[in-house]
């Protein structure tokens, strides 16, 4: 284990491993972090760098929802001005409320979920839910099915040339919906597009490391941090190994 993240500390580890067995290291799947490219470009020289096809769709479900979020926020400003006008005006301020009983304010605060998931998956409430905000707002339709369809190319997509005419495609239909928080997506795509790419040959992710990491952060967090740090990893061995 390495404690941060800095590349030439990360870097004077590894290069403790010989290098003729760093030689043979093929293919390093990472995030889309420029200090991990450098780390692996100098202690994995001859390995491929394939960028992790679940950053990639994080990327897109966030995008979603911080468009979610942006609509959320205006939808609270407006009841805000409506609640000051009725008082002004001595009334009962009553907020609109849905077919499915949700106000604006919740329908949007209630979809977070709904957004992450394909609409095959949808639960009858969640299909409602979906048809509701969609109608409402046509905008945030297009950007889940933007991040739907990145899923879907990723899950169905085999071979590398036809991947790279789908994400160019699907680029493109990025360029055209004009959302704003798509806008950092397809940077990151473009700059990263070749180790992208790299994921259809394989089709390798760190999705097991990722889950270890994710019990390790777990079991300290079972006691409320660590002190003794050989001992925590005695015990991580002891458990996990």
């Amino acid at each position: 284990m390495v404690k941060g993240t800095q590349a030439q500390t990360v870097i004077e580890v590894l290069n403790k491993i010989p290098k003729h067995k760093r030689k043979q290291v093929k293919e390093v799947t990472l995030d889309m972090a420029a200090n991990m490219a450098k780390i692996i470009r100098s202690a994995f020289p001859n390995a491929k760098q394939v960028t992790d096809r679940f950053h990639v769709q994080q990327l897109a479900f966030d995008a979603v929802q911080e468009l979610r979020i942006k609509y959320r926020w205006d939808a609270i400003d407006k009841e805000n001005e409506k609640i000051n006008s009725a008082k002004d005006n001595n009334e009962k301020y009553e907020p609109e409320v849905l077919s499915n009983d949700d106000t604006i304010k919740q329908l949007l605060a209630r979809s977070r979920y709904v957004l992450f998931k394909p609409e095959s998956k949808w639960t009858p409430t969640q299909k409602i839910r979906a048809e509701l905000l969609f109608e409402r707002y046509p905008l945030l339709k297009t950007a889940y099915e933007l991040a739907m369809r990145l899923n879907y190319i990723f899950e169905n997509t085999k071979d590398k040339g036809i991947a790279f005419t789908r994400l160019a495609q699907w680029y493109d239909k990025i360029e055209l919906s004009k959302i704003e928080s798509f806008g950092t997506v397809a940077r990151s795509i473009q700059a990263n597009y070749l180790s992208i790419l790299n994921f259809f040959d394989n089709r390798s992710t760190n999705a097991a490391a990722e889950s270890f990491n994710a019990k390790i952060k777990a079991f300290r967090s079972s006691f409320r941090g660590v002190r003794d740090i050989n001992f925590f990893l005695y015990r991580l061995a002891k458990i996990y190994a």
